[in-house]
């Protein structure tokens, strides 16, 4: 997944969920999704408990999270 296709799933806006990333037209957090990954939840799980994520979109935050630390790692 390109960086262009990873903004069309995750954005950033102060009035939602406080300017941290989300999932465009949710209000899950990125960092909701990759925690959840982290503590060995499936994708099927993740979808269940919440529907109006799609592969795509939980796919599109990890990207974003790795994006983000490559970031991190660069400026250090």
């Amino acid at each position: 997944m390109t960086k262009k296709e990873v903004y069309k799933y995750i954005g950033s806006d102060p009035e939602i969920v406080h300017g941290n990333p989300y999932v465009k037209g949710t209000r899950i957090p990125v960092s909701l999704i990759v925690g959840m990954l982290g503590n060995v939840m499936t994708e099927k799980e993740i979808l269940l408990s919440y529907p109006s994520l799609t592969s795509k979109s939980i796919k599109a935050a990890l990207k974003y999270a790795s994006l983000m630390c490559e970031y991190e790692i660069e400026t250090i």
